[in-house]
């Protein structure tokens, strides 16, 4: 069984579902889910979850994310980056790096914006993708999140290179897009990395090309971080085997060590058994992982 984290720094032009099915391939392992989409032409970290991680997947989606991004304004796209088809060209040489840095500021802090027509939303169980590519009309509602800070690199106009640290569920292309509807020239993503999701930066992933080293020397563990990576951050509360059989039947155990409303909770080796939810004054397990050995 293989257990863990695996920190990959995806390629350009490999979904990320593609990464799944190739660490499939590599490791033998069927059960790898990956925290947060990363579009084909993107770049960056993606986290997999392997083995009995994978039921820790749902906390890493909520993780905040940091992203680097090359817009390009006067240029819209069908899917606001560089893979879709140009739908509309614009004279963008009178727009000024002042005007830039003071629209890139409304898209900072807690905002409405409405995902891609083309993105992995789903429309009345379909991804939206597929409903654009079938060429039905997709109609998203718009959304509330949470854009931390955008940092502006480099401007030369019609490009400019910024750095955005976000909550979940935000999508650059959207950025993209909006901002070129203020200033009225249209705008596109042209590149897409992600530095970092939560704590994985991205000069600490590991490549395909290294990962498919890792497993032919039989040497993968080396890349594997342990469960409770996924779960930083947050309070740990170590049972004793008694206890641990106990949350296994899905009963609740005294709340102690801390009060807050959840926790993870390990055995006396550090591995995750549980996620623990505070109510009434006792621990209640709200998910537990396998057992080694469990499929």
């Amino acid at each position: 069984m293989t257990d863990g984290l695996l920190i990959i720094d995806k390629p350009a032009g490999w979904t990320s579902h593609d990464v799944v099915a190739k660490l499939r391939r590599l490791t033998g392992e069927r059960r790898i889910g990956h925290a947060g989409t990363l579009d084909p032409g993107a770049t960056g970290v993606l986290v997999l979850c392997l083995g009995r991680a994978t039921r820790l997947l749902e906390y890493l989606r909520e993780a905040e994310k940091v992203y680097e991004c090359e817009i390009v304004l006067g240029v819209s796209t069908d899917t606001d980056d560089a893979e879709g088809q140009v739908i509309r060209v614009a004279d963008a040489s009178s727009v000024t790096p002042a005007q830039v840095r003071a629209a890139l500021a409304e898209f900072v802090g807690t905002i409405t914006q409405t995902p891609p027509h083309v993105s992995a939303v789903h429309i009345g169980g379909k991804r939206a993708y597929a409903v654009a590519r079938a060429g039905q009309k997709v109609q998203l509602p718009a959304r509330t999140v949470v854009v931390h800070s955008i940092t502006v690199q480099a401007i030369e106009i019609p490009r400019l290179t910024v750095r955005i640290h976000c909550g979940s569920g935000v999508y650059i292309r959207s950025i993209a897009r909006d901002l070129g509807a203020r200033l009225g020239v249209g705008a596109h993503v042209a590149r897409l990395r992600r530095l970092a999701v939560d704590g994985f930066r991205v000069d600490e992933a590991a490549t395909l090309e290294q990962v498919a080293a890792a497993a032919a020397a039989g040497r993968l563990d080396d890349l594997l971080l342990p469960p409770l990576r996924a779960l930083a951050g947050w309070p740990v509360v170590t049972l004793s085997p008694a206890e641990i059989a106990r949350v296994r039947h899905g009963h609740a155990i005294p709340q102690r060590e801390t009060r807050a409303p959840r926790a993870a909770a390990v055995d006396a080796a550090g591995r995750v058994v549980a996620i623990l939810e505070s109510a009434n004054g006792r621990w209640q397990p709200v998910k537990v992982l396998p057992q080694e050995g469990d499929r």
